[in-house]
């Protein structure tokens, strides 16, 4: 039996869906069913059903993005430096080994050299260095407490996208937006993430942090490029001049746009799409809403 928290959300229905499709026995825990923020009672929970392994998928993001972060910052907090270290702990004092969606998004640019930040790395844009978004600094925080304990992986999730055209894909916030901020990034191809993230458990590798995006880096301009060609949009994108720009405008907090390092999942045996192949390939497939 697995476990699943925040099932319902968007990463969390995307493990729902692998799940479902290995054919694996899992209970879709909800707050509205049990009180999993509850140590005691989520502890006592484990120890009586014995789940061979609890994916936590739950946290605070924020819609329609991280700004919302920014006015409900207890909301905030609780998701995702609070709860997980309950989690944690229930999990330690139950023998449960678990994995956690984390975030890169507590980092902003590149290592000196350009390359992509690893998983030893310190984060560079949290509360300690003073110049994150509040989720940013939550998430960070969420690493923190999980730092000490056993039997836990550590998923860096970025900027989720995949086929399916939803207010929470990155492509179509590109479709929507009216005006896009140039940047380069890393980004995690929904369906990629939560099998590469399982297959952690199923392989069995070492517990620990792992960036897991696709491999490389994209601009927002090759994104846009990428969705012309692919006919899913013939606008005319508009873009802000700057970053100066976009902040004085249309953002109530610092965004991060970073490049991540995935070569430790890949070294496991484990291995993403390249990022303007995964990127190419979903708008090849792109399904609009209704």
């Amino acid at each position: 039996m697995i476990y699943l928290l925040g099932g319902s959300g968007y990463v969390g229905s995307a493990y729902q869906t692998l799940l479902q499709r290995k054919g694996l026995p899992f209970r879709n825990l909800r707050r509205a069913e049990f009180d999993y923020t509850n140590q005691a009672g989520l502890t006592a929970l484990l120890l009586r059903e014995k789940p061979e392994f609890l994916i936590n998928a739950a946290g605070y993001t924020g819609k329609p993005n991280v700004d919302a972060c920014e006015l409900h910052k207890a909301d905030c907090v609780t998701g995702n430096a609070v709860l997980p270290g309950i989690i944690a702990q229930s999990c330690a004092d139950a023998g449960v080994p678990w994995g956690h969606v984390s975030s890169g998004c507590i980092y902003t640019g590149a290592r000196p050299d350009g390359s992509g930040f690893t998983e030893t790395d310190v984060p560079n844009f949290s509360f300690r260095t003073n110049n994150c978004s509040f989720y940013s600094g939550t998430k960070a925080l969420g690493e923190e407490v999980l730092a000490s304990f056993p039997n836990v992986y550590v998923w860096r999730l970025r900027i989720p996208f995949n086929e399916v055209d939803s207010p929470r894909n990155y492509l179509t916030k590109l479709l929507r937006y009216t005006t896009l901020l140039e940047a380069t990034n890393s980004i995690s191809q929904l369906q990629e993430f939560v099998a590469s993230t399982f297959a952690c458990w199923e392989k069995r590798v070492p517990f620990g942090i792992y960036n897991v995006t696709n491999p490389g880096q994209v601009t927002t301009h090759e994104v846009v490029e990428l969705i012309k060609k692919a006919g899913v949009s013939n606008k005319e994108f508009q873009f802000f001049r700057d970053e100066t720009q976009f902040m004085q405008t249309a953002a109530k907090t610092p965004r991060s746009n970073c490049v991540m390092n995935s070569t430790k999942l890949a070294a496991a045996g484990i291995k993403l799409t390249e990022v303007h192949e995964a990127v190419e390939r979903d708008l090849r497939r792109w399904v609009k809403a209704v």
